[in-house]
């Protein structure tokens, strides 16, 4: 089969690579129909580099069920499906560690993702545990089912924070997971969303997603701006959903006294937090989260089971969000473009490998 693999930095390449067989007992194989691109690929394409060189990369995606093991039983040749990329500790045949047994899976001491040292979904094939593979309904279609993934990476931060209806909720940087958090923030009930971005077609992209509000911070100050329109309290809930040092070192004094930010975004450099905004953590009581990954119990988590009831209702819409179709074979050019991009715009960019006609 074709596949995307990651040598190094900004070395891609789409070549041959194993076609998985059904190995052990639980093993289900999918053919792919379709794949996207997540911002974390982004970065360890540009700034990081592989796990594993020439690795089969990638961890977004949907497909169809074309084998499985001997002692499947809730799986069937020809399912609807999309896959939890995550791998536990009973994944990787190791005796389950304190968070596994606690089932705070997200926490696990081994966890790992299809992609960095397992072949991942950029290819026509993948093979995952059974415990790992999410049916899919009839009516929910194929890119729609390979955003799964990152919507529910955005609820269990949610989850973690506790959000209420009536909440005002800031977003902070408006991607693919910023505009998800708008999107499950209208969902969930949010009375006011202030999305905070520095590009002027990301914030057009978040009020389309159902923010109530923008913010560029590039030409304004966003405390102001909040503080006018939440009645000089400031937000409920506050998403780091950037990643950018310089906004997960502001996002303390967007929230109210007694509010709660959490972390969706990992900046891959140093935070410099000026005492000014340090000091809102203590003076405001605030509750600070981090949320990291995708997955509770039971594995892998009401995260992805509200993200297909939302999706099937009709109440969660992603397909707006996708801006390029692309082959699979276009994989190295179009990460490429993505890195030094000047003027062209990207949102979700969907993968579909050469087996689809």
């Amino acid at each position: 089969m074709r596949a995307l693999k990651l040598y190094g930095k900004e070395d891609l390449r789409y070549e041959e690579a194993d076609r998985p067989v059904v190995v052990k007992p639980l093993d289900v194989i999918i053919k792919i129909q379709a794949v996207g691109i997540c911002g974390s690929d982004l970065s360890r394409y540009k700034k990081i580099g592989p796990y594993v060189p020439g690795m089969v990369w990638g961890h977004e995606f949907s497909g169809q069920v074309s084998q499985i093991g001997s002692q499947v039983k809730t799986i069937k040749v020809g399912d609807r499906v999309t896959g939890c990329p995550t791998l536990v500790c009973q994944d990787l045949g190791k005796e389950e560690c304190y968070y596994c047994k606690k089932a705070e899976y997200a926490r696990c001491e081994s966890l790992t993702v299809i992609g960095a040292r397992h072949p991942g979904s950029y290819a026509e094939y993948i093979s995952l545990p059974e415990k790992n593979v999410v049916k899919i309904p009839d009516n929910v279609d194929y890119e729609s089912a390979a955003m799964i993934e990152p919507s529910s990476v955005v609820l269990h931060g949610y989850y973690r924070m506790k959000i209420t209806a009536g909440d005002n909720v800031v977003v902070v940087g408006c991607g693919n997971i910023g505009l998800l958090a708008i999107k499950w923030a209208k969902i969930l009930g949010a009375n006011q969303i202030i999305a905070i971005d520095i590009n002027e077609e990301a914030l057009a992209s978040a009020i389309q997603a159902g923010a109530t509000a923008k913010i560029n911070s590039a030409v304004s100050e966003p405390i102001a701006e909040i503080q006018q329109l939440t009645k000089g309290l400031g937000a409920d809930c506050v998403v780091e959903s950037a990643g950018s040092p310089i906004t997960s070192a502001q996002v303390y004094s967007y929230a109210k006294k007694g509010g709660a930010v959490v972390f969706l975004g990992i900046p891959y450099a140093d935070i410099n937090i000026e005492r000014f905004y340090f000091e809102k953590i203590v003076r405001n009581e605030l509750t600070v989260l981090g949320s990291w990954n995708a997955i509770s119990a039971p594995f892998p988590g009401k995260e992805w089971e509200a993200t297909i009831e939302a999706l099937a209702s009709g109440a969660l819409e992603v397909k707006s969000m996708i801006s390029h179709r692309l082959p699979l074979a276009e994989g190295p050019a179009i990460f490429k473009r993505i890195t030094h991009r000047r003027e062209e715009n990207f949102g979700k960019v969907m993968f579909f490998p050469e087996n689809i006609k």
